[in-house]
């Protein structure tokens, strides 16, 4: 459970500092990071696996970077499904979860 709830706030944090950085990044209310977050979790467990079983190939010809690749698909499927937030594309996408994944790889060491 204490994984879970580092990653949720490490998604938030990530999509919250990004938004800071990037203008295309826009987020309405604190409401919609959170929900953000909660939608981004779900998706991340619920459908995450499949995509990374049925893309298995492409990440074995790259070395696993592909999986850079269906994170950021799973960004962009999280935002479809929140109204208040944009992430604005793919490129965003892309960074969010390469500082997504190095947050998550960095709070894994402290556990």
């Amino acid at each position: 459970m204490k994984k879970l709830f580092m990653k949720y706030l490490s998604i938030i944090a990530t999509i919250y500092l990004l938004s800071l950085v990037f203008y295309s990044i826009h987020i309405d209310s604190i409401s919609a990071l959170l929900i953000m977050g909660l939608v981004l979790l779900s998706v991340n467990l619920l459908l995450k696996p499949i995509m990374l079983l049925i893309t298995l190939p492409l990440s074995l010809l790259t070395l696993g970077l592909f999986s850079f690749i269906v994170n950021a698909w799973m960004i962009m499927i999280a935002d479809h499904f929140v109204t208040n937030l944009s992430m604005g594309g793919f490129l965003n996408s892309l960074l969010a979860a390469f500082i997504i994944v190095f947050c998550n790889h960095i709070l894994a060491r402290y556990e």
